[in-house]
């Protein structure tokens, strides 16, 4: 039985005939960039998250860069964010010319340690950019308790958070922006690239958007020297209709996770553990392996595909030696990614694949 680690085509195949309906629609009427499409689509997602503002762009790495610049920061300035996480988190921040300053994260959650947090903080602190990973959001009242009485903006990166919650409410509505992904894996993804910004703040909404569209607010009139991060017509049709399943996607994939947990208790495996702020959407299903190299080998050897997230962490980056950090600097993280391993988790996996995961692991694991 062969077990992929992500099955798209099985989630898209039946909205095959919705997917062409909007490339139809966009072919005839020649809304290529942004158009009717993109702005159905903000308007369903901020409704969706719980904003009064969507700002579609081009990937998630543009919502991060634009929304730091619509921050107005600078060189000079230093934006504290995690070192477990993907790399585009850091590079928006080195985009605008700030530095990166990195916090460990909690054991349990994977997420930014808020007691921490305040030890980073300095007079060059302009940003707070917490991660909300593999589908569950950080301790965000611990993180704005803090922020806000120094007066630091906090940034939610939510590209892995899609329908996350935090005591009710959707990651992306949680502070002064949040920041998504649409890469194809995600948990709403486009088929191809694509990423948005959400906010409640009309005038940094407003900024985001002469950002991502060279400066401008009117066509040919400039006020500033901008990008051009502006989200296709068809992305944007496609995400308007897989929008509409996404919370029953969610749900499939909590149910899959919900499964794991029950056939991998007792053994000496790490589970994920969904912690109690919030409503966990396992973008991915995280465990740790004291022979995650070992456990890899074997699940390879069945048939069974999995991933790395992420093995280096970004202190330890070769991209981010100037930084000065060292082997130990963050010892949660660098303890985590020499352990951590990601079983295959997707919407519409199979109960019987999930058993298939679980009973090579346990195969190879010490049972209590």
């Amino acid at each position: 039985m062969k077990i992929p680690f992500v099955d798209l085509s099985a989630m898209h195949r039946p909205l095959e005939p919705e997917f062409l309906e909007v490339f139809t629609r966009v072919l005839r009427s020649s809304a290529f960039v942004l158009g009717p499409e993109v702005k159905q689509f903000e308007d369903a997602f901020a409704a969706y998250v719980g904003t009064s503002h969507c700002v579609a762009l081009t990937n998630g790495t543009a919502a991060l860069h634009l929304t730091l610049l619509a921050l107005d920061i600078k060189p000079g300035d230093e934006v504290i964010t995690v070192p477990h996480t993907f790399i585009a988190t850091a590079e928006a921040i080195s985009a605008v010319g700030a530095r990166p300053v990195f916090v460990d994260i909690d054991p349990v959650s994977y997420t930014m340690d808020p007691a921490l947090l305040e030890r980073a903080i300095t007079p060059r602190t302009r940003a707070i950019l917490p991660v909300h990973l593999y589908g569950q959001t950080a301790d965000m009242d611990a993180i704005l308790e803090i922020a806000n009485r120094h007066a630091i903006p906090v940034i939610e990166d939510a590209c892995q958070a899609h329908g996350a919650e935090y005591k009710g409410r959707r990651a992306g509505s949680l502070a002064v922006a949040g920041c998504f992904s649409f890469y194809p894996g995600k948990n709403l993804g486009a088929c191809g690239e694509g990423g948005a910004v959400t906010t409640d703040d009309p005038e940094l909404a407003h900024r985001v958007r002469m950002w991502r569209d060279h400066g401008s607010k009117q066509k040919y009139v400039h006020q500033f020297p901008g990008l051009n991060m502006r989200m296709d017509g068809v992305q944007g049709g496609i995400l308007a209709v897989k929008l509409q399943h996404l919370d029953r996607w969610n749900e499939q994939r909590r149910q899959a996770a919900a499964q794991y947990q029950v056939a991998l208790a007792g053994s000496d495996i790490i589970l994920p553990a969904e912690m109690p702020w919030g409503k966990h959407v396992y973008h991915l299903y995280v465990i740790q392996a004291d022979d995650r190299e070992g456990l890899r080998r074997r699940l390879e050897a069945a048939g069974i595909e999995s991933g790395l997230h992420y093995p280096i962490p970004l202190h330890l980056q070769e991209a981010y030696r100037f930084l000065g950090y060292q082997q130990g600097s963050f010892p949660v993280t660098e303890a985590v990614v020499g352990r951590i391993l990601s079983l295959p988790m997707y919407p519409g996996i199979s109960t019987d694949a999930v058993a298939r995961v679980a009973e090579e692991i346990m195969e190879t694991s010490n049972v209590a």
